[in-house]
């Protein structure tokens, strides 16, 4: 029980975190592997995990699917050493914007050992207002707290996103790059590539420090397919969307079952978990469009 509790905790921070953090300290889903991992604290991770399709401040319709999405991150240690790890979920979309996400988490915390992976599924439903998290072990569903203000006062994320960008791109620590235009998966996808420059000294770094970041995003599905993350003080992250099949999922899907008893989540007093880790100056914000 302890387990499914603190994976609803977290799963739930998350998606009310992003629809109400702010554009300087975005929320860092790095803590579904757990604090301190390879992820690191900062923004770049809410698109790499995947969750940007995800989140209450875009709707998207008229435009339904179903994939496999893989993060994969690899960090290597001073002496050589590697931490890699992996997460997968199966994501799908409806024609009215509904989501779904069921993912399979490794152990959590301190025991993450000796603990059983754990898969939970995550829904978002725009048209009802709904969030939940699923637990299909004990058939009950955690009910998220809406955002506020509802889908259409949700703050403008990525205005903001782009805003910041653009503010350091005219001072000339982030460089953006037009990779062009490829197919992956059968999607006409624009590349798009940040390279983001750490002075010497900024952050008490000998030398400068740069930090890359590079995605594919398909304007038709309205969703990144491919992305990647350097930044030589975390490691490398990479997230890849395959099996993409562009048909109507089962509304079933995007729907409690009827056996399954709705559990309200509160988050007051926890919701800081997303920020439980300073920002860290220097890093790059996330690519807009998500």
């Amino acid at each position: 029980m302890k387990s499914n509790w603190m994976i609803s905790l977290l799963s739930g921070a998350l998606l009310f975190a992003v629809g109400t953090s702010r554009a300087q300290e975005p929320p860092s889903p790095d803590v579904l592997f757990h604090a301190g991992g390879p992820g690191g604290p900062g923004g770049a991770r809410m698109e790499i995990l995947g969750f940007g399709e995800m989140h209450p401040g875009k709707v998207v319709t008229s435009a339904p699917y179903s994939a496999v999405a893989v993060t994969e991150s690899k960090q290597t240690l001073a002496d050589g050493n590697t931490i890699n790890r992996e997460v997968r979920s199966k994501i799908y979309r409806d024609s009215q914007g509904r989501t779904r996400r069921e993912t399979t988490l490794p152990g959590v915390g301190q025991l993450a050992a000796s603990t059983q992976p754990k898969t939970f599924v995550m829904i978002h439903d725009p048209v009802a207002g709904n969030a939940f998290v699923l637990h299909s072990d004990q058939k009950i569903a955690d009910q998220l707290p809406a955002y506020p203000g509802g889908q259409k006062g949700s703050p403008d994320l990525q205005g903001k996103f782009k805003a910041h960008m653009q503010a350091e791109i005219a001072i000339g620590t982030l460089k953006e790059e037009d990779l062009g235009v490829q197919t992956i998966e059968g999607l006409k996808v624009q590349g798009t590539r940040y390279t983001r420059t750490i002075p010497a000294g900024q952050i008490g770094n000998e030398k400068s420090i740069t930090v890359t970041s590079e995605r594919w995003y398909s304007p038709d599905l309205q969703m990144v397919v491919k992305s990647s993350h350097n930044d030589p003080r975390f490691g490398e992250t990479s997230y890849t969307v395959t099996y993409i099949q562009r048909e109507e999922p089962a509304a079933t899907l995007f729907a409690v079952p009827s056996d399954y008893t709705v559990n309200p989540v509160g988050l007051h007093g926890h919701g800081n978990i997303m920020y439980k880790h300073a920002p860290v100056p220097g890093e790059v914000p996330p690519p807009p469009g998500e």
